[in-house]
């Protein structure tokens, strides 16, 4: 049996998609699956169990990237197509069966939209595939007994991003003596590329010794194994939020001008702090430090989602 999944370019929609994907994996355990996804999410998938190959869509000039997925997918014959970018591809391919996900912003998490695509209700939630390598990794990365904090102070937009000065306080507010997770250490993670490394620079000088930095430096089977190992995860809107949400750490998504009702964290242990007139361009300073707090000791204190 062969499927040919296509999915995001983007992180955060690529690992919404893995529900489905894993979904699929377990209907039919011996299928071989063929991803097409954008060069950024390829590691999302890079230990996906039942992988054939990846196909890389990198974006070219007149969409010239759909005709590198048609010389690798149209000699095929798909027992299951399952489009996720809605284009007109999945129709010119032989498939006997065919789930082409309908463009333009809909009303609903985006999750719910994937599940309707095969009739799930409610939707498979993500999951993070990682294997031993990355935990091994992950252990030497963050070492000892002793809790682990991640912070994701970046985003794909300065926009979205908290003030740094507010995910320090928050951390300290968080680790002081009686405090849920008294003594634990921050984890900084973010995207690799100046603009990441400059919009965590802030949190790291602030943090010092307190902090393990891990901007830029992982790729994304390792960033989830480290998410993994956190007691907590706190960040802005961004692909690393939905990896954590994935992984069943507690993860606290910080949101402004994006839409929460269709982007917050999906997972067993999720919340979100939403700044007073969300979304609008500059609503992050809304959010305070009182409110994430508040929110983050609410989401420790919850008991696991069955």
């Amino acid at each position: 049996m062969r499927i040919l999944f296509i999915t995001s370019t983007r992180i955060g929609d690529a690992v919404l998609s893995t529900g489905l994907l894993d979904h699929l994996i377990r209907t039919y355990p011996h299928a071989k699956v063929v991803v097409a996804c954008g060069p950024v999410a390829e590691g999302v998938f890079a230990r996906m169990p039942g992988r054939a190959w990846t196909i890389v869509l990198t974006k070219r000039r007149f969409r010239a990237h759909w005709w590198e997925l048609w010389r690798q997918a149209a000699g095929q014959r798909w027992d299951i197509v399952v489009d996720l970018r809605g284009s007109a591809f999945s129709w010119l391919v032989r498939a006997k069966r065919r789930y082409v996900l309908r463009g333009g912003r809909q009303p609903g998490h985006r999750l719910a939209h994937l599940g309707a695509l095969l009739g799930l209700d409610p939707p498979p939630l993500p999951v993070a595939w990682f294997g031993p390598a990355e935990r091994a990794r992950a252990a030497s990365l963050l070492p000892g007994e002793g809790l682990w904090i991640g912070l994701g102070p970046t985003a794909n937009w300065d926009r979205k991003v908290w003030p740094a000065e507010r995910f320090v306080a928050l951390y300290r507010a968080l680790t002081a003596p009686g405090a849920p997770l008294e003594g634990a250490r921050a984890a900084v993670l973010g995207g690799p590329g100046a603009q990441e490394r400059a919009m965590a620079a802030p949190v790291l000088a602030a943090l010092g010794g307190e902090a393990v930095d891990l901007v830029g430096g992982l790729a994304l089977p390792e960033v989830a194994a480290v998410l993994a190992r956190c007691a907590l995860f706190v960040g802005n809107d961004s692909g690393l939020m939905h990896l954590s949400a994935a992984t069943g750490t507690p993860t606290l998504g910080l949101f402004g001008p994006s839409p929460v009702e269709a982007y917050a964290p999906a997972g067993r242990r999720t919340a979100t702090a939403v700044a007073p007139g969300s979304p609008g361009l500059d609503s992050m300073t809304g959010l305070t430090l009182e409110m994430a707090r508040e929110a983050a000791e609410r989401l420790l204190a919850a008991k696991v989602a069955a």
